[in-house]
Protein backbone atom coordinates (compact mmCIF):
# COMPACT_ATOMS: atom_id res chain seq x y z
CA UNK A 1 0.00 0.00 0.00
CA UNK A 2 2.40 2.68 -1.38
CA UNK A 3 1.50 6.37 -0.18
CA UNK A 4 2.99 9.38 -1.40
CA UNK A 5 0.30 11.49 1.36
CA UNK A 6 1.86 14.47 2.85
CA UNK A 7 1.92 14.81 6.90
CA UNK A 8 0.24 17.11 9.23
CA UNK A 9 2.28 19.23 11.93
CA UNK A 10 1.44 20.76 14.71
CA UNK A 11 -0.61 23.34 15.52
CA UNK A 12 2.01 25.38 17.07
CA UNK A 13 3.63 24.36 13.32
CA UNK A 14 0.77 25.27 11.24
CA UNK A 15 0.81 28.77 13.45
CA UNK A 16 4.35 29.20 12.95
CA UNK A 17 4.04 28.91 9.09
CA UNK A 18 1.33 31.32 8.97
CA UNK A 19 3.78 34.07 10.77
CA UNK A 20 6.40 32.94 8.17
CA UNK A 21 4.13 33.63 5.28
CA UNK A 22 2.81 36.71 6.77
CA UNK A 23 6.57 38.24 7.89
CA UNK A 24 7.70 37.31 4.41
CA UNK A 25 4.92 39.71 2.81
CA UNK A 26 5.10 42.02 5.61
CA UNK A 27 8.66 43.12 5.67
CA UNK A 28 9.15 43.20 1.98
CA UNK A 29 5.90 45.53 1.62
CA UNK A 30 7.03 47.95 4.38
CA UNK A 31 10.59 48.03 2.91
CA UNK A 32 8.80 48.74 -0.36
CA UNK A 33 5.88 51.54 0.94
CA UNK A 34 9.40 53.10 2.43
CA UNK A 35 10.86 53.61 -0.98
CA UNK A 36 7.69 54.92 -2.23
CA UNK A 37 5.74 51.83 -4.42
CA UNK A 38 3.34 49.63 -4.13
CA UNK A 39 4.51 45.74 -4.33
CA UNK A 40 4.73 44.88 -7.99
CA UNK A 41 5.16 48.47 -9.53
CA UNK A 42 7.57 50.64 -10.12
CA UNK A 43 7.95 54.80 -10.41
CA UNK A 44 7.75 56.76 -13.68
CA UNK A 45 10.48 58.95 -11.66
CA UNK A 46 12.09 56.66 -9.38
CA UNK A 47 13.66 58.34 -6.35
CA UNK A 48 17.21 57.40 -5.52
CA UNK A 49 17.17 55.24 -2.34
CA UNK A 50 19.13 56.37 0.41
CA UNK A 51 21.98 53.47 1.91
CA UNK A 52 19.68 52.88 4.83
CA UNK A 53 16.90 52.28 2.22
CA UNK A 54 18.93 49.77 0.20
CA UNK A 55 20.30 47.79 3.24
CA UNK A 56 17.14 47.79 4.49
CA UNK A 57 15.62 46.28 1.03
CA UNK A 58 18.17 43.80 0.95
CA UNK A 59 17.51 42.82 4.99
CA UNK A 60 14.33 41.80 3.71
CA UNK A 61 15.34 40.38 1.13
CA UNK A 62 17.48 37.72 2.69
CA UNK A 63 15.16 37.39 5.09
CA UNK A 64 12.38 36.37 2.57
CA UNK A 65 14.83 33.78 1.51
CA UNK A 66 15.66 32.38 4.71
CA UNK A 67 12.24 31.84 5.70
CA UNK A 68 11.49 30.52 2.67
CA UNK A 69 14.25 27.94 3.21
CA UNK A 70 12.81 27.31 6.54
CA UNK A 71 9.36 26.52 5.17
CA UNK A 72 10.57 24.46 2.47
CA UNK A 73 12.54 22.01 5.13
CA UNK A 74 9.34 22.00 6.91
CA UNK A 75 7.35 20.94 4.32
CA UNK A 76 10.11 18.58 3.40
CA UNK A 77 10.26 17.09 6.90
CA UNK A 78 6.59 16.87 7.47
CA UNK A 79 6.29 14.97 3.74
CA UNK A 80 8.21 12.33 4.95
CA UNK A 81 7.09 12.05 8.14
CA UNK A 82 3.72 11.65 6.95
CA UNK A 83 4.65 8.90 4.17
CA UNK A 84 6.59 7.03 7.32
CA UNK A 85 3.33 7.44 9.05
CA UNK A 86 1.59 5.80 6.25
CA UNK A 87 3.65 2.83 5.49
CA UNK A 88 3.47 2.06 9.40
CA UNK A 89 -0.27 2.02 9.27
CA UNK A 90 -0.39 -0.24 6.45
CA UNK A 91 2.64 -2.51 8.19
CA UNK A 92 0.12 -2.46 10.64
CA UNK A 93 -2.61 -3.55 8.57
CA UNK A 94 -0.98 -6.45 8.02
CA UNK A 95 -0.36 -7.69 11.32
CA UNK A 96 -3.82 -6.76 11.94
CA UNK A 97 -5.15 -9.50 9.17
CA UNK A 98 -2.79 -11.58 10.01
CA UNK A 99 -3.64 -12.50 13.33
CA UNK A 100 -7.33 -11.96 11.99
CA UNK A 101 -6.49 -15.40 9.95
CA UNK A 102 -4.85 -16.94 12.95
CA UNK A 103 -7.81 -16.09 15.18
CA UNK A 104 -9.84 -17.90 12.55
CA UNK A 105 -7.55 -21.14 12.70
CA UNK A 106 -7.68 -21.15 15.76
CA UNK A 107 -11.34 -20.90 16.34
CA UNK A 108 -11.53 -23.61 13.92
CA UNK A 109 -9.12 -25.71 15.47
CA UNK A 110 -11.48 -25.26 18.76
CA UNK A 111 -14.28 -26.02 17.11
CA UNK A 112 -13.10 -29.02 16.10
CA UNK A 113 -11.78 -30.40 19.90
CA UNK A 114 -14.93 -29.54 21.29
CA UNK A 115 -16.24 -31.55 18.81
CA UNK A 116 -13.54 -34.81 19.53
CA UNK A 117 -14.50 -34.25 23.03
CA UNK A 118 -18.20 -34.62 23.02
CA UNK A 119 -17.58 -37.70 20.44
CA UNK A 120 -15.13 -39.03 22.91
CA UNK A 121 -17.16 -38.60 26.09
CA UNK A 122 -20.18 -40.64 24.02
CA UNK A 123 -17.55 -42.93 23.73
CA UNK A 124 -16.86 -42.92 27.50
CA UNK A 125 -20.49 -43.08 28.28
CA UNK A 126 -20.71 -46.06 26.02
CA UNK A 127 -17.83 -47.47 27.67
CA UNK A 128 -19.34 -47.11 31.07
CA UNK A 129 -22.51 -48.60 29.98
CA UNK A 130 -20.54 -51.79 29.05
CA UNK A 131 -18.74 -52.10 32.05
CA UNK A 132 -22.21 -51.48 34.23
CA UNK A 133 -23.65 -54.14 31.47
CA UNK A 134 -21.26 -56.80 32.08
CA UNK A 135 -21.32 -56.45 35.95
CA UNK A 136 -25.04 -57.27 35.73
CA UNK A 137 -24.73 -59.77 33.12
CA UNK A 138 -21.80 -61.60 35.33
CA UNK A 139 -24.07 -61.56 38.76
CA UNK A 140 -27.21 -63.02 36.64
CA UNK A 141 -25.11 -65.51 35.63
CA UNK A 142 -23.25 -66.36 38.88
CA UNK A 143 -19.62 -65.48 37.23
CA UNK A 144 -19.32 -62.72 39.70
CA UNK A 145 -18.89 -65.79 42.73
CA UNK A 146 -15.47 -66.66 43.56
CA UNK A 147 -14.25 -69.91 41.19
CA UNK A 148 -14.02 -72.62 43.35
CA UNK A 149 -17.87 -71.66 44.89
CA UNK A 150 -18.86 -71.84 41.30
CA UNK A 151 -17.43 -75.15 40.39
CA UNK A 152 -18.48 -77.03 43.86
CA UNK A 153 -21.76 -76.11 43.01
CA UNK A 154 -21.75 -77.33 39.52
CA UNK A 155 -24.43 -80.00 39.08
CA UNK A 156 -22.19 -82.53 37.35
CA UNK A 157 -18.93 -82.65 35.21
CA UNK A 158 -20.42 -80.84 31.99
CA UNK A 159 -22.04 -78.58 34.05
CA UNK A 160 -18.13 -78.00 35.97
CA UNK A 161 -16.32 -77.65 32.70
CA UNK A 162 -18.50 -74.64 31.34
CA UNK A 163 -18.26 -72.64 34.52
CA UNK A 164 -14.66 -73.37 34.42
CA UNK A 165 -14.54 -72.09 30.78
CA UNK A 166 -17.44 -69.35 31.49
CA UNK A 167 -14.97 -67.98 33.96
CA UNK A 168 -12.08 -67.93 32.33
CA UNK A 169 -14.00 -65.99 29.41
CA UNK A 170 -15.25 -63.72 31.98
CA UNK A 171 -11.97 -62.97 33.21
CA UNK A 172 -10.11 -61.76 29.73
CA UNK A 173 -13.45 -59.91 29.42
CA UNK A 174 -13.15 -57.87 32.22
CA UNK A 175 -9.56 -56.68 31.30
CA UNK A 176 -10.53 -55.96 28.34
CA UNK A 177 -13.44 -53.77 29.04
CA UNK A 178 -11.37 -51.70 32.12
CA UNK A 179 -8.75 -51.09 29.32
CA UNK A 180 -10.96 -49.94 26.97
CA UNK A 181 -12.67 -47.46 29.73
CA UNK A 182 -9.18 -46.22 30.70
CA UNK A 183 -8.26 -45.38 26.84
CA UNK A 184 -11.53 -43.66 26.24
CA UNK A 185 -11.42 -41.25 29.66
CA UNK A 186 -7.88 -40.43 28.71
CA UNK A 187 -8.91 -39.96 25.14
CA UNK A 188 -12.16 -37.29 26.66
CA UNK A 189 -9.56 -35.78 29.23
CA UNK A 190 -7.46 -35.15 25.98
CA UNK A 191 -9.96 -33.57 23.81
CA UNK A 192 -11.30 -31.38 26.47
CA UNK A 193 -7.79 -30.29 27.39
CA UNK A 194 -7.36 -29.50 23.58
CA UNK A 195 -10.59 -27.43 22.85
CA UNK A 196 -9.77 -25.42 26.21
CA UNK A 197 -6.36 -24.73 25.35
CA UNK A 198 -7.94 -23.98 21.16
CA UNK A 199 -10.14 -21.57 22.74
CA UNK A 200 -8.01 -19.74 24.88
CA UNK A 201 -5.58 -19.46 21.97
CA UNK A 202 -8.36 -17.69 19.88
CA UNK A 203 -9.49 -15.11 22.50
CA UNK A 204 -5.70 -13.95 22.91
CA UNK A 205 -5.65 -13.98 19.05
CA UNK A 206 -9.00 -12.00 19.27
CA UNK A 207 -7.46 -9.13 21.62
CA UNK A 208 -4.52 -9.48 19.67
CA UNK A 209 -6.15 -8.75 16.27
CA UNK A 210 -8.26 -6.19 17.57
CA UNK A 211 -4.90 -3.84 19.36
CA UNK A 212 -3.01 -4.21 15.94
CA UNK A 213 -6.71 -3.10 14.39
CA UNK A 214 -6.76 -0.10 16.43
CA UNK A 215 -3.14 0.66 16.17
CA UNK A 216 -3.27 1.11 12.25
CA UNK A 217 -6.37 2.55 12.13
CA UNK A 218 -4.68 5.83 14.66
CA UNK A 219 -1.80 5.32 12.25
CA UNK A 220 -3.57 5.47 9.14
CA UNK A 221 -6.12 8.43 10.91
CA UNK A 222 -2.99 10.39 11.91
CA UNK A 223 -1.43 10.20 8.31
CA UNK A 224 -4.90 11.45 6.60
CA UNK A 225 -5.00 14.04 9.49
CA UNK A 226 -1.58 15.39 8.77
CA UNK A 227 -1.93 15.23 4.83
CA UNK A 228 -4.51 17.35 4.88
CA UNK A 229 -2.89 20.00 7.08
CA UNK A 230 0.16 20.13 5.56
CA UNK A 231 -1.96 20.98 2.01
CA UNK A 232 -3.36 23.70 3.91
CA UNK A 233 0.16 24.65 5.15
CA UNK A 234 1.87 24.44 1.31
CA UNK A 235 -1.14 26.72 0.21
CA UNK A 236 -0.55 29.18 2.69
CA UNK A 237 2.90 29.20 2.22
CA UNK A 238 2.75 28.95 -1.75
CA UNK A 239 0.70 32.44 -1.54
CA UNK A 240 3.39 34.01 1.03
CA UNK A 241 6.03 33.10 -1.34
CA UNK A 242 4.38 34.21 -4.78
CA UNK A 243 3.59 37.71 -2.94
CA UNK A 244 7.32 37.90 -1.15
CA UNK A 245 8.42 36.92 -4.65
CA UNK A 246 6.89 39.76 -6.32
CA UNK A 247 7.36 42.42 -3.46
CA UNK A 248 11.25 41.52 -4.29
CA UNK A 249 11.24 41.74 -8.10
CA UNK A 250 9.44 45.16 -8.00
CA UNK A 251 12.58 46.13 -5.22
CA UNK A 252 14.95 45.01 -7.00
CA UNK A 253 13.37 46.89 -10.60
CA UNK A 254 13.08 50.52 -8.00
CA UNK A 255 17.11 49.48 -7.42
CA UNK A 256 17.50 49.30 -11.06
CA UNK A 257 15.51 52.27 -12.22
CA UNK A 258 17.13 54.46 -9.43
CA UNK A 259 20.47 53.47 -10.33
CA UNK A 260 19.93 54.06 -14.11
CA UNK A 261 18.18 57.66 -13.23
CA UNK A 262 21.52 58.74 -11.17
CA UNK A 263 23.74 57.36 -13.97
CA UNK A 264 21.86 59.86 -16.59
CA UNK A 265 22.00 62.36 -14.11
CA UNK A 266 25.52 62.24 -13.22
CA UNK A 267 26.20 61.87 -17.28
CA UNK A 268 24.23 64.97 -17.70
CA UNK A 269 25.48 67.16 -15.30
CA UNK A 270 29.63 65.73 -16.62
CA UNK A 271 28.11 66.94 -19.99
CA UNK A 272 27.17 70.30 -18.76
CA UNK A 273 30.13 70.97 -16.99
CA UNK A 274 32.27 70.47 -20.00
CA UNK A 275 30.44 72.95 -22.42
CA UNK A 276 30.19 75.42 -19.59
CA UNK A 277 33.54 78.48 -20.27
CA UNK A 278 36.03 77.81 -18.51
CA UNK A 279 36.33 79.75 -14.93
CA UNK A 280 32.20 78.92 -14.31
CA UNK A 281 31.12 77.53 -11.60
CA UNK A 282 29.76 74.00 -11.60
CA UNK A 283 27.15 74.38 -8.86
CA UNK A 284 25.91 71.10 -6.88
CA UNK A 285 26.53 67.93 -8.81
CA UNK A 286 23.06 66.13 -8.90
CA UNK A 287 25.38 62.91 -9.62
CA UNK A 288 26.11 63.63 -6.02
CA UNK A 289 22.92 61.80 -4.81
CA UNK A 290 24.09 58.38 -6.25
CA UNK A 291 26.52 58.22 -3.28
CA UNK A 292 25.87 54.93 -1.28
CA UNK A 293 23.60 53.55 -4.06
CA UNK A 294 25.54 51.25 -5.89
CA UNK A 295 25.22 48.39 -3.45
CA UNK A 296 26.19 45.42 -5.18
CA UNK A 297 22.77 43.35 -4.22
CA UNK A 298 24.37 40.45 -3.32
CA UNK A 299 22.45 36.95 -4.44
CA UNK A 300 21.44 35.54 -1.43
CA UNK A 301 18.87 33.20 -3.47
CA UNK A 302 16.05 31.80 -2.28
CA UNK A 303 16.90 29.65 -0.14
CA UNK A 304 14.44 26.77 -1.25
CA UNK A 305 16.91 24.18 -1.73
CA UNK A 306 14.62 20.39 -1.86
CA UNK A 307 15.86 18.39 1.27
CA UNK A 308 15.00 14.58 0.33
CA UNK A 309 12.95 12.96 2.68
CA UNK A 310 15.05 10.09 4.67
CA UNK A 311 14.62 6.81 3.39
CA UNK A 312 15.72 3.20 4.76
CA UNK A 313 17.15 1.12 2.15
CA UNK A 314 15.65 -2.36 2.23
CA UNK A 315 18.07 -4.89 0.96
CA UNK A 316 18.98 -5.65 -2.85
CA UNK A 317 16.76 -7.39 -5.16
CA UNK A 318 17.41 -10.82 -5.33
CA UNK A 319 18.72 -12.29 -9.18
CA UNK A 320 15.86 -13.79 -11.09
CA UNK A 321 15.51 -17.24 -9.83
CA UNK A 322 11.41 -17.57 -11.43
CA UNK A 323 10.84 -19.28 -14.46
CA UNK A 324 8.85 -18.37 -17.55
CA UNK A 325 5.85 -16.90 -17.13
CA UNK A 326 2.54 -18.22 -18.19
CA UNK A 327 0.80 -16.13 -20.37
CA UNK A 328 -2.07 -17.02 -20.25
CA UNK A 329 -2.63 -16.87 -16.39
CA UNK A 330 -0.70 -13.24 -16.88
CA UNK A 331 -3.10 -11.94 -19.48
CA UNK A 332 -6.23 -12.91 -17.40
CA UNK A 333 -4.88 -11.16 -14.06
CA UNK A 334 -3.90 -8.02 -15.96
CA UNK A 335 -7.46 -7.84 -17.80
CA UNK A 336 -9.17 -8.80 -14.56
CA UNK A 337 -7.12 -5.45 -12.91
CA UNK A 338 -7.95 -3.26 -15.61
CA UNK A 339 -11.87 -3.81 -15.52
CA UNK A 340 -11.33 -1.95 -11.63
CA UNK A 341 -9.38 1.31 -13.19
CA UNK A 342 -11.31 4.40 -11.50
CA UNK A 343 -12.39 2.25 -8.60
CA UNK A 344 -11.40 3.96 -5.07
CA UNK A 345 -8.57 3.12 -2.92
CA UNK A 346 -10.35 1.26 0.34
CA UNK A 347 -8.00 0.91 3.29
CA UNK A 348 -8.52 -3.12 3.95
CA UNK A 349 -11.10 -3.56 0.70
CA UNK A 350 -11.29 -6.09 -1.78
CA UNK A 351 -9.98 -9.22 -1.93
CA UNK A 352 -10.09 -12.43 -4.20
CA UNK A 353 -14.27 -12.39 -4.70
CA UNK A 354 -13.85 -8.59 -5.85
CA UNK A 355 -13.84 -5.00 -3.97
CA UNK A 356 -15.31 -4.71 -0.82
CA UNK A 357 -15.96 -2.13 2.09
CA UNK A 358 -12.79 -1.16 4.00
CA UNK A 359 -11.87 -1.16 7.15
CA UNK A 360 -12.11 2.23 9.56
CA UNK A 361 -11.65 4.56 8.40
CA UNK A 362 -12.82 3.59 4.95
CA UNK A 363 -15.51 1.54 5.93
CA UNK A 364 -18.19 3.62 3.20
CA UNK A 365 -15.85 3.41 0.35
CA UNK A 366 -16.07 0.32 -2.27
CA UNK A 367 -13.22 -0.66 -3.87
CA UNK A 368 -9.74 -2.19 -3.44
CA UNK A 369 -6.20 -1.59 -1.21
CA UNK A 370 -3.07 -2.47 -3.18
CA UNK A 371 -3.17 -6.44 -2.39
CA UNK A 372 -6.68 -6.43 -2.61
CA UNK A 373 -6.24 -5.55 -5.94
CA UNK A 374 -3.20 -7.94 -7.08
CA UNK A 375 -4.93 -10.66 -5.16
CA UNK A 376 -7.99 -10.33 -6.91
CA UNK A 377 -6.62 -10.00 -10.79
CA UNK A 378 -4.79 -13.66 -9.94
CA UNK A 379 -7.84 -15.08 -8.29
CA UNK A 380 -9.37 -14.67 -12.10
CA UNK A 381 -6.43 -16.69 -13.15
CA UNK A 382 -7.16 -19.51 -10.74
CA UNK A 383 -3.94 -18.32 -8.79
CA UNK A 384 -4.31 -17.52 -4.90
CA UNK A 385 -1.58 -15.40 -4.12
CA UNK A 386 -1.99 -14.00 -0.61
CA UNK A 387 -3.98 -11.75 1.11
CA UNK A 388 -1.41 -9.06 2.18
CA UNK A 389 1.34 -7.64 -0.17
CA UNK A 390 4.22 -9.16 2.12
CA UNK A 391 2.29 -12.47 2.45
CA UNK A 392 2.18 -12.24 -1.39
CA UNK A 393 6.02 -11.88 -1.31
CA UNK A 394 6.83 -14.78 1.24
CA UNK A 395 4.68 -16.75 -1.00
CA UNK A 396 6.62 -16.51 -4.27
CA UNK A 397 10.12 -16.36 -2.48
CA UNK A 398 11.72 -18.70 -4.83
CA UNK A 399 10.38 -17.07 -7.75
CA UNK A 400 12.17 -13.52 -7.52
CA UNK A 401 12.91 -11.16 -11.07
CA UNK A 402 15.89 -8.89 -11.29
CA UNK A 403 14.84 -5.06 -12.21
CA UNK A 404 16.09 -5.71 -15.44
CA UNK A 405 14.43 -9.05 -16.14
CA UNK A 406 10.57 -8.25 -15.06
CA UNK A 407 8.03 -9.10 -17.35
CA UNK A 408 3.94 -8.45 -17.67
CA UNK A 409 2.78 -9.89 -14.82
CA UNK A 410 4.94 -9.97 -11.85
CA UNK A 411 4.04 -8.69 -8.70
CA UNK A 412 6.50 -5.42 -7.52
CA UNK A 413 7.30 -4.15 -3.77
CA UNK A 414 8.35 -1.54 -1.84
CA UNK A 415 9.33 -1.72 1.69
CA UNK A 416 10.69 0.48 4.77
CA UNK A 417 13.53 -1.87 5.92
CA UNK A 418 15.43 -4.87 4.72
CA UNK A 419 13.18 -7.25 5.89
CA UNK A 420 10.10 -8.64 4.09
CA UNK A 421 7.82 -7.92 7.57
CA UNK A 422 8.76 -4.08 6.30
CA UNK A 423 6.71 -4.71 3.00
CA UNK A 424 4.13 -2.16 2.70
CA UNK A 425 3.05 -1.68 -1.18
CA UNK A 426 2.54 -4.05 -3.91
CA UNK A 427 1.71 -3.19 -7.83
CA UNK A 428 1.57 -5.32 -10.90
CA UNK A 429 3.83 -4.81 -13.63
CA UNK A 430 2.00 -4.56 -17.26
CA UNK A 431 5.43 -4.23 -19.20
CA UNK A 432 6.46 -1.45 -20.68
CA UNK A 433 7.33 0.86 -17.74
CA UNK A 434 3.90 0.69 -16.22
CA UNK A 435 2.51 -1.05 -13.90
CA UNK A 436 -1.24 -1.35 -12.28
CA UNK A 437 -1.67 -0.22 -8.87
CA UNK A 438 -4.27 0.77 -5.93
CA UNK A 439 -1.86 3.35 -4.70
CA UNK A 440 -2.91 5.58 -1.63
CA UNK A 441 -6.16 6.92 0.25
CA UNK A 442 -8.12 9.63 -2.24
CA UNK A 443 -6.82 7.93 -4.92
CA UNK A 444 -8.17 5.30 -7.45
CA UNK A 445 -6.93 2.18 -9.13
CA UNK A 446 -4.90 3.57 -12.21
CA UNK A 447 -2.13 2.43 -14.53
CA UNK A 448 0.84 4.43 -13.01
CA UNK A 449 4.36 4.76 -14.63
CA UNK A 450 6.85 1.98 -12.93
CA UNK A 451 9.14 3.48 -10.40
CA UNK A 452 11.95 2.40 -7.72
CA UNK A 453 13.49 4.38 -5.13
CA UNK A 454 15.39 3.44 -1.98
CA UNK A 455 12.69 1.56 -1.24
CA UNK A 456 12.04 -0.87 -3.82
CA UNK A 457 12.14 -4.20 -2.37
CA UNK A 458 12.05 -6.54 -5.27
CA UNK A 459 9.75 -8.47 -7.32
CA UNK A 460 8.20 -11.95 -7.87
CA UNK A 461 6.55 -14.36 -10.89
CA UNK A 462 3.90 -16.30 -9.27
CA UNK A 463 3.31 -17.93 -12.88
CA UNK A 464 6.83 -18.87 -13.01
Amino acid sequence: MHTQVRTQQSTTGRRAGRRWATRVVGVAAVTAVGLGLAPGTASAAPVNPSDSQISAAEQARQAAAAQVGQVSAALAAAESAAANASAAANIALQDYEDAQAAYDEARAAAAAAAAAAAQAEVELQGGRDDVAAFARDSYMQGSTNAGALALMTSGGPAELLERAALLDAVGEHRVDVVAQLTVLEEQANAADEAAQVSVAQADTLKVEAATLLATAQEQESAARSQAGALAEQQEQYEAGLASAEQTLTALQGQRAAAEAAAAQQAAAAARASTSRPAGSSSGSSSGSASSGSSSSGSSAGTGASTVKPPVSVPAPPQGTTAGVPSGGAVQTAIAAAKTQLGLPYSWGGGGSGGPSYGIPPDTDIWGFDCSGLTQYAYAQAGIQIGGTSRDQWYRFRGQTVAREDLQAGDLVFWASGSAYSSIYHVALYLGGGKVVQAPQSGDVVRISNMWYGGDYFGAVRPTG
